[in-house]
């Protein structure tokens, strides 16, 4: 049997929800229900989904919301959103919040697996390069290493971790608390001082491209700019 699909569900109609998810398992998915926007948010960073089924109005935080939260730090995972709305602007607005799709209510569960496949096989075929540009150097994401010049300098499993983050929101502001409920799972103020540790290390063995930087931003995260 193949792995099954991970799915996050968020879905505050308790009816249609239990419909959905037990459609979903019944055809290899594995689905997390959570009842509001919040849940569905701790979830994600609790867990590694493969895709998120997002309705658009829901209480504590709505969809929109979630997913531009998401968005900071993840630019790829697939969103459906599910909703009653039907105008165009609504449309228009689940994309420019980080949606991929968008389903209008009622739907069948066939078209929405349809659609969950489709997206699946979409990022499937764009698989990102194991290899990444910093600057000068060349970033191996499988290997865990950084290389310049005839230079190859390893990185631990949580130094990758961190430094993907860091590239792949280059020039932005990455909160703290994004990246400990990330990387570490929890924003605590012995994980912070443990990750600033790692900053310093990465900072280190980046120091052979004087234009690389990661800069703290005092209150707020970092940013990595080169």
């Amino acid at each position: 049997m193949s792995e099954k699909i991970k799915i996050i569900l968020a879905e505050d109609e308790p009816a249609l929800a239990q419909i959905i998810k037990e459609s979903l398992e019944t055809r290899n998915f594995e689905v997390v229900h959570c009842k509001n926007g919040e849940e569905a948010s701790h979830e994600f960073l609790k867990n590694k989904p493969d895709i998120l089924v997002l309705d658009v109005m829901m209480p504590k935080k709505d969809g929109f919301t979630l997913a531009q939260e998401i968005r900071k730090t993840d630019k790829k995972i697939p969103i459906i959103f599910l909703t009653a709305k039907s105008q165009t602007q609504d449309v228009v607005d689940g994309f420019h919040f980080g949606g991929n799709d968008y389903l209008k209510k009622p739907f069948s569960i066939e078209e929405l697996i349809v659609r969950i496949h489709a997206l699946l096989n979409r990022i499937s075929n764009n698989k990102p390069e194991q290899n990444l540009q910093i600057g000068n150097y060349t970033f191996n994401i499988i290997k865990q290493t950084l290389h310049h010049s005839e230079n190859i300098i390893p990185l631990t499993h949580r130094e990758t971790s961190l430094l993907q983050l860091l590239i792949e929101n280059k020039n932005d502001i990455l909160d703290r608390s994004i990246i400990l409920k990330k990387i570490w799972g929890d924003d605590d103020f012995f994980n912070g001082r443990s990750m600033d540790v790692f900053i310093t290390k990465l900072r280190k063995k980046l120091s052979l491209d004087a234009n690389i930087q990661i800069i703290n931003i005092r209150n707020q995260g970092y940013k990595l700019i080169d």
